[in-house]
C-alpha cells in the first residue's frame, strides 16, 4: 500500500444515507478476487441507466466534481462484508471517505486497503454539503498524523478517531505482513533474550 499523510483534495458530495455495500459494488460485479478493475463498477446503477448510459443528475457523473475525497451521508458501507466495496472505491481513485457513520465492517475493511473512513458531527458534514453545492472547488485537508481533518479555507475543523496500529500502517504503507516484517529485528532480539521456563 502507498504511505498516506497529509491530503488536500477537491470532493465528491454523496449526501445521501445508507447506502449499502449493494449500491457501492453491485453483487453481478464480484467475480474476481483481484482488486484491481472494480473502479468501473462503482456506484454502477446509480451512474448509468438499464441501456448503459450515464446518468447525468449523479455526482461521480458531473465534471464539476473531482478529487481523492468522497463525502457520503450517516451510515456509509452498511450491508454485506464484501470487500470488493473498498476495492472498488479505491481503484476508481479515493483515498479518503468521509461520512458522519460508517458500518464496522465496512471500515475495517477500508483500513485494510489503504482507504481511510474519516468519521465526523452531522454538523461538519451538513456544513461541507452546503458549501460545495455553492462552490464545487471546495477543497478539504485531511490530516493523518495529527487526525484532523479541515474545509480549507474556513475554521471549520474536527478530530477524527482512528486506532494507532491502523495510522502507523497507513502511514507507512503497511499492510498487515508489512508491520510485522517491520518489526523483524525486535522479534529476533526477543527470541534470542527470552528465557525458557520448561
Amino acid at each position: 500500500m502507498k504511505k498516506f499523510n497529509t491530503l488536500i483534495s477537491t470532493a465528491i458530495p454523496l449526501p445521501i444515507s445508507d447506502i449499502d455495500t449493494d449500491q457501492i459494488i453491485p453483487a453481478r460485479y464480484l467475480k474476481s478476487t483481484n482488486r484491481e478493475g472494480f473502479g468501473k463498477h462503482l456506484f454502477y446503477d446509480w451512474r448509468f441507466d438499464n441501456n448503459g448510459k450515464q446518468n447525468p443528475d449523479f455526482a461521480l457523473n458531473q465534471a464539476k466534481y473531482s478529487g481523492e475525497i468522497l463525502v457520503a451521508g450517516k451510515n456509509f458501507g452498511c450491508g454485506s462484508s464484501r470487500e470488493h466495496a473498498a476495492w472498488s472505491l479505491t481503484d476508481y481513485g479515493f483515498n479518503v471517505i468521509v461520512s458522519s457513520f460508517f458500518a464496522d465492517i465496512f471500515k475495517d475493511n477500508a483500513l485494510n486497503n489503504g482507504l481511510l473512513p474519516v468519521q465526523v458531527s452531522e454538523q461538519f458534514l451538513t456544513s461541507f454539503f452546503d458549501r460545495v453545492s455553492k462552490d464545487s472547488s471546495t477543497k478539504i485537508k485531511v490530516d493523518l498524523e495529527n487526525q484532523e481533518i479541515e474545509i480549507v479555507g474556513t475554521s471549520e475543523k474536527e478530530n477524527f478517531q482512528i486506532s494507532a496500529y491502523k495510522k502507523e500502517c497507513l502511514m507507512n504503507g503497511y499492510d498487515d505482513i508489512d508491520y510485522l516484517v517491520s518489526l523483524k529485528e525486535e522479534i529476533e532480539l526477543y527470541e534470542k533474550n527470552k528465557v525458557l521456563t520448561y
